[in-house]
């Protein structure tokens, strides 16, 4: 079975930051894109950001662009979300995600549409509040 597993969350002041880490087995890890998205209390559940199963591109949402930075050790099986300036609209449950099957660009509208029709494997989520 494929499992992932966050950690890294926690409690941080406005203009803070926090390194989010997923550790992945069940697959060969370097032959699949991976990504994060989060969901905030009350909100759907919405798109963070991306990598190639290399680590040669990425890709991000718009509300995070500059403030956040994916990246992946393939050797380790571990991928992060290096994330600073965090504000408080970034509170949320943030989840690694793995595509069923390959993408050769996992955009946004790849990933989103992977996600929406159930062809991502999940962790259960680790939680970032951002609060004064």
């Amino acid at each position: 079975q494929v499992l992932l597993v966050e950690s890294g969350g926690g409690l941080v002041q406005p203009g803070g930051s926090l390194r989010l880490s997923c550790a992945a087995s069940g697959r060969t890890f370097s032959n699949y894109a991976m990504g994060w998205f989060r969901q905030a209390p009350g909100k759907k559940r919405e798109f963070v950001a991306s990598i190639t199963k290399d680590g040669s591109n990425t890709y991000y949402a718009d509300f995070v662009k500059g403030r956040f930075t994916i990246s992946r050790d393939n050797a380790k099986n571990s991928m992060s979300l290096q994330m600073a300036n965090l504000q408080s609209e970034d509170t949320a449950v943030y989840f690694c995600a793995s595509p069923f099957m390959p993408l050769r660009t996992p955009d946004v509208q790849a990933m989103e549409l992977m996600a929406r029709t159930n062809h991502t494997y999940w962790g259960h989520g680790t939680q970032v509040t951002v609060s004064s």
